[in-house]
């Protein structure tokens, strides 16, 4: 089969696109046709690598895919060959406390399909059916493939973390990344008063409007902090969804209200940083930290976007054999929602 891979830890000199084993499959687990995938920042650190992650190479990249059943293995029940799929990317080991209280994204052995195990970028994969979510037939493979890894952590993070209640102010801290316009559209569902966004460009911020931002700020002209602080006449906002980290933590502490929360599930500028304390516990504030979902969130997210209430915002779809320009495309922030591959 066709696919995207890493020959090993690196650069974009270290992913290949070629030929590999079409993969087998255990009883539990279905083959599936990959009919879309979609990028993630993620990818770009698993190129990179860190002392935890243990690869086989040559190992297929992408956490976010869609497609048609192939085959199914000997105990699984529920799946056809043919039938139209969405896939949960997290996997646990099902038998510890927080697997069986269905925390599945806090089990002690959590992986990512596309990080700890082989990814969409090929034109099959083996994945545990119960991953799966059937699809209806009016939702297109990219929109599932595009919407599953960020809305399912947007979801996690600002709904079930982060408990935002209607009526309060949310302050987004980025306007083009996929959690991000996935955040915007969950606040505005879950009926936030007001969507503050913080952006880089114009373009990015349009967007941001488009999908329901209330104030749109532009980091590179206005000191958005303190812009914050006066246009909730000195109170500040009731959240904050922080996954910049250390170029922007101070900033983002200083415009919550007393009481408010921090939300992040990601450090793309860094992950270490000092902040002042004195905030911290003179004004009441917490930091909310979580990674992906359990697969409850998965289906009610998804479900959400089944219904046409959420829309994951897609940039450009390439081939799988142009998946090397769209890795450069994510690697240079040259990106206003998605990227796809389609095999």
């Amino acid at each position: 089969m066709k696919a995207i891979f890493l020959q090993a830890h690196g650069g974009l000199e270290q992913v290949a696109y070629g030929e590999l084993p079409r993969p087998g499959i255990g009883r539990d687990e279905v083959l599936l046709r990959v009919h879309a995938a979609a990028l993630n920042g993620l990818d770009l650190w698993v190129m990179a690598g860190w002392p935890a992650l243990k690869l086989r190479f040559p190992h297929v990249l992408g956490s976010d895919g869609a497609g048609v059943v192939a085959e199914v293995g000997s105990d699984v029940t529920g799946f056809a060959v043919g039938d139209r799929v969405a896939v949960d990317p997290t996997t646990g080991c099902l038998t510890c406390e927080f697997c069986r209280s269905g925390r599945e994204n806090m089990c002690e052995r959590f992986a990512l399909l596309g990080e700890h195990r082989p990814g969409f970028y090929a034109e099959y994969i083996a994945v545990p059916a119960r991953n799966l979510l059937k699809m209806p037939d009016n939702v297109t493979f990219a929109a599932a493939a595009a919407a599953s890894l960020v809305f399912v952590t947007a979801w996690h993070s600002l709904i079930e973390r982060g408990r935002l209640q209607a009526g309060e102010d949310v302050l987004i801290v980025g306007a083009g990344g996929g959690v991000n316009t996935a955040a915007i559209q969950i606040a505005r569902l879950a009926g936030a008063n007001r969507i503050i966004v913080v952006g880089s460009t114009d373009e990015k911020l349009a967007q941001a409007e488009a999908l329901g931002a209330d104030v749109l700020i532009n980091r590179h002209t206005e000191d958005w902090s303190r812009a914050v602080y006066k246009l909730t006449g000195r109170r500040g906002v009731d959240v904050v969804v922080d996954n910049v980290g250390a170029a922007t933590y101070q900033l983002s502490l200083r415009a919550l209200c007393r009481g408010g929360r921090l939300l992040t599930v990601g450090n793309t500028s860094g992950p270490r940083f000092e902040f002042d304390n004195r905030l911290m516990f003179g004004k009441h504030l917490s930091i909310i930290g979580s990674t992906m979902g359990p697969h409850s969130a998965y289906e009610k997210v998804m479900g959400l976007l089944f219904a046409g209430r959420l829309q994951p915002v897609i940039d450009t779809v390439y081939p799988l054999a142009e998946g090397l320009a769209a890795l450069a495309r994510l690697q240079a922030g040259q990106v206003t929602g998605k990227l796809l591959l389609v095999p």
